[in-house]
This record gives structure tokens, sequence and C-alpha cells, in this order.
């Protein structure tokens, strides 16, 4: 089996921020993964990325948000969109006066 890509899409939120989705099912899983997703999820506002999801090979998954790193429990492609979009949120209103 090849890898088969899910998503590509662009979400643009305002004239200043926007998130990208990329999410592939590969043949076997990345090393540090314990699935057979390849995804990056980023929210950038003002040209700078404030939100990211992802499970670049050797890292696993993790989320960075604003200038935290943390590890991310992956379990479903439809949960991470969730998990991100829910994210996006949180950004959105703690950030609402800036």
């Amino acid at each position: 089996m090849k890898a088969v890509q899910l998503v590509d899409s662009r979400i643009v939120y305002s004239g200043s921020a926007f998130a990208e989705l990329v999410l592939w099912r590969l043949p076997k899983p990345l090393e540090g993964s314990a699935h057979a997703f390849k995804y990056r999820l980023a929210y950038v506002v003002r040209g700078q990325c404030v939100l990211r999801y992802d499970n670049e090979a050797g890292k696993g998954d993790h989320r960075h948000f604003g200038k935290k790193e943390s590890a991310y429990a992956f379990t479903t492609p439809d949960q991470l969109i969730a998990d991100f979009q829910k994210d996006i949120a949180r950004w959105n209103h703690e950030n609402s006066n800036s």
C-alpha cells in the first residue's frame, strides 16, 4: 500500500488567521508513533504559527501551543481534528485582546 493523503485543506478564519491541515495514511507507522498516520495541523495568526499538532519521525505525537510543547495522545483522525479545533477556539479566546 502506498501513502494516501486523506486531508489537505486551508481554512481562513480572518484576514490575518488561517489553519492548514494535512493528514496521510501510511503503509506503516512512523518511528515514534503507534499508528499509521502522518499529520501536520497548524494555526497561523499574523504570519506566526501559534498552534501546531504534528508527529515527525522519531519524535512521536505532540503539539505546540504558543511556546509550549507537549505530548499528544493520538486516537483517531477525527478526534485529532476536533482537538485541534478546540485549541484554536481556546487560543482565540485567550488572545482576544492582543
